[in-house]
């Protein structure tokens, strides 16, 4: 007998938690929205900013990479 899409779904979610998983929820900007692309176009007017390469050099130096791979 066929089972239905939520029991299929709660079975896996299970393999997964069993397996040492959990589920996460992320919120990401919506690509699709209205003046999306206008809003990424603001990141240029920082790519050529001291301030900002200023920044970017001391969260690098700071940063605690250890035990992550590259």
């Amino acid at each position: 007998m066929p089972t239905c899409t939520s029991e299929r779904v709660q079975k896996h979610r299970a393999s997964l938690r069993a397996a040492g998983l959990r589920p996460v929820q992320i919120w990401v900007p919506d690509t699709r929205k209205k003046g999306f692309a206008e809003e990424c176009r603001q990141s240029l007017l920082l790519l050529h900013d001291a301030h900002e390469a200023e920044l970017l050099k001391w969260i690098e130096e700071t940063s605690a990479r250890e035990g992550w791979t590259s």
